[in-house]
């Protein structure tokens, strides 16, 4: 059978060109103050200018584009200041899923948050940032995951879009990945004793921290 073609115009349209423009900007493809074109982007996706239009009303949406009048759009950059104010809000949210995930994760996710604990000390002794920052990333989404709290996964997803960028820039930092390992063994052993209150103050404790980096 001929393979279907893809849509170049309509929803499906849009959808395809948001899917593959989020991903590139999340995986750093597409660098802050980046200009998006959208001729450029309408031949490089296969679909309309329409479509593309359409996809950077919503990556605008979710603090991803910022449009620059009479310059189009372009990749937003979030200045320090922002990140830091990010972060605060991801200390309310993501303790509240610490707190949430040390009651209802059953042994077999915490298993796993003990494994990715494991695989994070190697890739440590290892001097392996990029696989560090990973994992990390990794055990942040399995803590909101096992937290079975959706409207904060969905608020901290939008929240943690933002910070890719100033994410990558910290795991890269000389001495920083040591840090936050202890702070990140402190989180799983929390949730995995089954205290709520300490896997709370645990998370807030390694964001304050990442507060202080992103200021350094």
């Amino acid at each position: 059978m001929p393979t279907q073609a893809r849509p170049s115009t309509g929803e499906q349209a849009k959808q395809h060109a948001l899917a593959q423009l989020r991903q590139a900007i999340l995986h750093g493809e597409m660098a802050p103050a980046q200009r998006l074109v959208e001729n450029e982007l309408a031949e490089q996706f296969g679909v309309t200018r329409a479509s593309i239009r359409a996809a950077l009303i919503d990556l605008e949406a979710q603090g991803l584009v910022e449009r620059i009048r009479n310059r189009g759009s372009r990749v937003r950059v979030v200045t320090v200041e922002e990140a830091v104010a990010i972060t605060e809000c991801r200390m309310a949210l993501e303790g509240l899923c610490a707190a949430k995930a040390a009651v209802a994760a059953s042994d077999e996710q915490l298993a796993e948050l003990t494994a990715l604990g494991t695989a994070m000390t190697k890739a440590v002794a290892d001097g392996e940032p990029v696989t560090y920052s990973d994992l990390n990333h990794e055990l942040h989404a399995r803590v909101r995951e096992f937290s079975g709290q959706r409207t904060a996964v969905e608020l901290l997803e939008r929240l943690n879009a933002q910070l890719v960028r100033h994410r990558f820039q910290l795991a890269l930092r000389p001495g920083r990945p040591q840090q936050s390992l202890n702070e990140h063994l402190a989180m799983i052993e929390t949730i995995r004793a089954r205290d709520p209150q300490a896997a709370e103050a645990a998370v807030r404790a390694h964001l304050g921290s990442v507060i202080e980096a992103l200021r350094d």
